[in-house]
């Protein structure tokens, strides 16, 4: 069962354990909290998250905020994260395809439950295309290093 790193602010929370809940008999989840809606700052988050990637303790990951906005942001400060803000199910996909994105970014308060579900699903089953994409995606970690 392969692993996924999740994580959240206090915005973020109660998608991320409906996200957990659903997916919870394909994958195996690394909680990196927050674990409630008590207010906590996002950017501790996203780095965690980008953190664990780099430790290897899992290879894809999925960050939630209010707008999934913050979080993003917070994890792209490392080179090795590409990570995504998706609110359509095409955006999923083609941030696979084409970006080889290994962090979803979710905003709780933008996209309903069903939609996110929708969006996660699409994100974790959808390979990377590679071939012409590759030169493209090698620059986005060259320009942070």
């Amino acid at each position: 069962m392969e692993k996924l790193l999740i994580a959240c602010d206090h915005g973020g929370y109660e998608l991320k354990e409906a996200i957990k809940s659903h997916f919870s008999d394909s994958y195996e989840f690394i909680d990196l909290g927050t674990n409630s809606t008590d207010s906590v700052d996002y950017p501790e988050f996203g780095n965690n998250l980008a953190l664990a990637i780099k430790e290897g303790r899992a290879d894809r990951g999925i960050l939630i905020c209010g707008s999934g906005i913050g979080i993003s942001i917070a994890a792209n400060r490392h080179a090795h994260i590409r990570a995504a803000l998706c609110t359509d199910v095409t955006m999923a996909k083609l941030t696979r395809l084409h970006n080889d994105a290994n962090v979803l970014a979710l905003g709780a308060r933008i996209i309903g439950n069903q939609v996110a579900l929708d969006i996660t699903d699409t994100f974790l089953k959808t390979e990377y295309e590679g071939g012409r994409h590759d030169r493209r995606v090698s620059q986005l970690s060259e320009i942070c290093s």
